[in-house]
């Protein structure tokens, strides 16, 4: 299938690596101009400038999803750049060591709660204030198959995760009669450098989770990257509010 996103901008975050920058890359060869946006400067800059070698329309842009300000910085630069704002996929996100909830840390609570969550919100907040003005946009925000099912050692993570459906719910009902679809993806275990860490980190949980997976593999993040053109695409033109499983079935049991 061969989705066009010619004359369209496309603003990703967590995009210096992972499904991040798959989806960068497919937007990209799809025609769209890319805001590729991360924490890590030198890494989404060599991503945007490999893309600008290749003949595509980028731009890099440092920012700390939990910051307001540099999310509405963010916003701004993609808008003075391109002229407007199409698109946000809103990726970014950390994961923090396994532990019960009676061990975990309070300092890792709130930190993964200011990425994954208040991120998700920062990132919607200023992307709508544009789109609700050109009357049309199409938001995903990146959950987890942990938002759909409890994990067993992840009570942050997965209370993260949870809240983005939530947001993408409510939004979803505030302008879907303006234009405007926002939806979720629910990855699985997906192979990116996130998830190899916490194989390094956590042999014993991650091979747990990785032998549940009816699929018997990992995803792959250019699955991922599929997944969020085909929901920003005029084919699920009627799809808003939803939370997406990419999962290789493990929330269908």
């Amino acid at each position: 299938m061969h989705l066009s996103f010619e004359n369209q901008v496309a603003v990703i975050t967590g995009a210096a690596s992972g499904i991040g920058l798959e989806t960068a890359i497919a937007f990209a060869k799809a025609g769209a101009a890319v805001v590729l946006a991360d924490v890590n400067e030198a890494a989404v800059s060599k991503a945007a400038e490999e893309l600008l070698a290749k003949g595509h329309k980028a731009l890099a842009f440092a920012c700390n999803v939990a910051d307001e300000a540099q999310v509405a910085a963010l916003t701004e630069k993609t808008i003075s750049t391109f002229g407007r704002l199409d698109i946000a996929f809103n990726n970014a996100g950390i994961q923090v060591p396994v532990a019960e909830t009676a061990d975990a840390s309070g300092a890792d609570f709130d930190r993964i709660i200011g990425i994954n969550l208040r991120g998700v919100w920062n990132s919607m907040k200023h992307s709508l204030r544009h789109m609700r003005l050109q009357g049309s946009g199409v938001i995903v925000n990146t959950s987890s198959q942990a938002g759909l099912v409890g994990t067993a050692g992840l009570g942050a993570y997965t209370a993260s995760k949870h809240g983005v459906i939530g947001l993408t719910r409510a939004a979803a009902l505030e302008y879907a009669a303006k234009g405007i679809r926002i939806n979720a993806i629910c990855p699985g275990a997906i192979d990116t450098p996130m998830v190899q860490t916490a194989l390094a980190d956590e042999p014993d949980t991650m091979n747990a989770v990785i032998a549940s997976i009816p699929a018997a593999r990992l995803g792959r993040s250019q699955e991922i990257a599929s997944t969020v053109l085909w929901l920003c695409s005029p084919g699920a033109g009627f799809i808003t509010g939803q939370a997406i499983a990419v999962d290789g079935g493990f929330t269908v049991r």
